[in-house]
């Protein structure tokens, strides 16, 4: 059996990781800058994670939700904590796009309406709804295309009016930072004004801080640096550390009803290990101080590059924009650099890094970033 060939792929088999350095089988070290998409929080095969979850699996792996599994609530109130969210309730699942499907069904079974405002260059996942509510009509499928999804411009809170007020929308879901559109923040003007309108019309607004969330921005969920609390957040990636994890935090204004939603895998007991792994470690090591200020050093640095249209970001998640497309420039920073990096359309070059990046290791690529910009 062949494997379906979803991706293309870079000729770099990666064998081994530690903290922010990752080696392939022929014994060649990189730099990772991306994290396997944003997924690499605390950073490789930290030495926490791989004792609790160790403990764990050698005690019991799974069993099923149809019992007490007090390693749940435990997390619960570990990332209330962190998060700031302590009033809010917790549902576990295994992804992102898992975590908005349950995020948007929650607010249709709430408000009985169906249609959901997303926003242009919008990626929300690959499953059903999720996608549905992604900006690429490349990737939705006939059978998805229900029309469930009005796309507006990012900023324009009158057209999310227009819409909201013709009765039938559910919810707005929107990203803390897009991460596939291209590194673009939300105002926190337009973030403040998206939950003052969706309080006055009973619209739900979901905040999906899948890629944002987890710390990357300096603080545990981007639209903090708003001051606003949505009905709802999704999470996922970095939360787990490589572990699949998904949640949604849940506004207590929602009532949770028995059967509307369900899950096998959600909040096994490997999963539980694996996030509050993350959480001891971001509170012991300082994370978002770490995130704050090696991130301030990368922006700042990387706009001094001449040659460079535009650098947007914040904290660690980092876009830097050519006027031209920078599949070489990409390339050339693996093969010649041995940096990993990501990439956001044809002409922008995405940074994930785990938050534990050191201002070493962001000098390193900024030295590497230069030689391959400047080799000539």
């Amino acid at each position: 059996m062949n494997l379906y060939d979803v991706y293309p792929l870079f000729d770099v088999n990666i064998i081994k990781g530690d903290g922010c350095r990752v080696w392939d089988d022929k014994g060649v070290e990189y730099l990772d800058l991306y994290g396997g998409h944003a997924v690499i929080s605390i950073g490789h095969a930290h030495p926490k994670y791989v004792e609790m979850i160790s403990n764990q699996v050698a005690t019991l792996g799974f069993y099923s939700n149809s019992v007490i599994n007090t390693l749940q609530q435990r997390v619960a109130e570990k990332l209330g904590r962190i998060s700031g969210y302590e009033d809010y309730n917790l549902f576990f699942i295994n992804s992102g796009a898992e975590a908005n499907e349950n995020a948007l069904k929650l607010s249709s079974f709430k408000n009985g309406k169906h249609r959901v405002i997303a926003f242009k260059k919008a990626f929300h996942g690959r499953t059903s709804l999720a996608v549905e509510v992604t900006d690429n009509p490349k990737i939705i499928a006939p059978i998805n295309a229900n029309g469930h999804t009005t796309y507006v411009a990012m900023g324009d809170i009158d057209a999310v009016r227009a819409e909201i007020e013709k009765g039938d929308v559910t919810a707005v879901i929107i990203e803390g930072i897009q991460g596939v559109g291209g590194v673009q923040i939300p105002s926190e003007l337009f973030l403040q004004q998206l939950q003052q309108l969706c309080n006055e019309t009973g619209t739900t607004l979901i905040l999906d801080e899948i890629q944002s969330g987890c710390g990357r921005s300096g603080k545990f969920f981007a639209h903090q640096w708003a001051g606003i609390k949505p009905d709802i957040i999704t999470q996922a990636k970095g939360i787990g550390n490589g572990f699949p994890v998904g949640v949604v935090l849940i506004s207590p204004k929602f009532e949770a009803v028995y059967g509307e939603l369900g899950t096998t895998f959600g909040g096994n007991h490997l999963a539980c290990a694996a996030v509050e792994a993350v959480i001891d470690v971001m509170v012991a090591e300082n994370l978002l101080d770490n995130v704050n200020k090696v991130g301030s050093y990368l922006l700042a640095e990387l706009k001094r590059i001449n040659g460079i249209k535009e650098v947007r970001g914040r904290g660690l998640m980092i876009g830097i924009e050519f006027d031209t497309p920078i599949k070489d420039i990409r390339r050339k920073l693996l093969f010649e650099e041995h940096v990993f990096t990501g990439v956001s359309g044809t002409n922008t070059i995405r940074l994930l890094p785990p938050l534990t990046l050191t201002m070493a290791q962001a000098g390193q690529f900024i030295e590497r970033l230069r030689r391959v910009l400047f080799a000539n």
